[in-house]
């Protein structure tokens, strides 16, 4: 971890690095060492806040007994919901920021996504595996995306922007990391920031979910 911090340091040729993140618990037994090292970059001056990404609850419990969690980085969005249970309840009451991560399950609600393209990834591309791009999700997952269409137009938004702005209605949400390739896609889901839902596209969106097959 302080050979990563400092070859980082020297990459942006800065003193200081605003947030540092330990990406996976793993290997697991190991936390505590690594999060006692992450404290310690902090004591130096090194970084400015420290984080941790992919942590559970349980996982998180131990860190904070060390030193204070500031940042989460999960996995968040409509069809990816698992951190609304334990997770989200936990950062709220330790006040740890929650910056979330693909917001749009890596494409599928960003309103680019087609049936023909999901059933044609390239073999390499790990969304093949994944259940929501095959059927009979991925049918329900494109219904799901034609009524974000439906409310975007309201807004003037896309789809991913809806999506996006869905998962910063959470109020345990800090921020949400969107992923773009080119000037293009930045376009298509910056409008999220300043996307407000209304209670009742919210509502809609929710019934939406709760009657789609497991």
């Amino acid at each position: 971890i302080c050979r990563e911090c400092e070859s980082s340091l020297m990459r942006l040729k800065i003193d200081c690095i605003d947030l540092y993140q330990i990406h996976w618990p793993s290997p697991e037994d190991d936390i505590e060492e690594g999060w006692r090292t992450m404290a310690e970059l902090k004591e130096e001056g090194l970084v400015k806040h420290i984080g941790v990404s992919n942590f559970n609850a349980e996982q998180m419990k131990r860190a904070q007994s060390i030193a204070p969690i500031e940042s989460l980085q999960p996995p968040y969005s409509m069809l990816r919901r698992g951190i609304e249970k334990e997770i989200l309840p936990f950062c709220m009451k330790h006040d740890i920021g929650v910056i979330v991560y693909s917001p749009m399950l890596s494409g599928m609600l960003s309103g680019a996504m087609t049936r023909e393209r999901a059933l044609n990834l390239p073999q390499n591309d790990w969304r093949r595996n994944n259940k929501e791009f095959q059927e009979p999700r991925l049918s329900n997952n494109l219904e799901l995306v034609e009524l974000l269409r439906v409310i975007g137009k309201k807004h003037g938004a896309l789809p991913g922007e809806v999506a996006v702005a869905w998962t910063l209605l959470h109020p345990g949400v800090t921020a949400a990391i969107v992923g773009g390739r080119s000037a293009e896609q930045v376009e298509g889901t910056i409008g999220a920031g300043t996307l407000n839902l209304s209670k009742e596209e919210a509502d809609a969106i929710e019934g939406f979910i709760a009657a789609m097959p497991e």
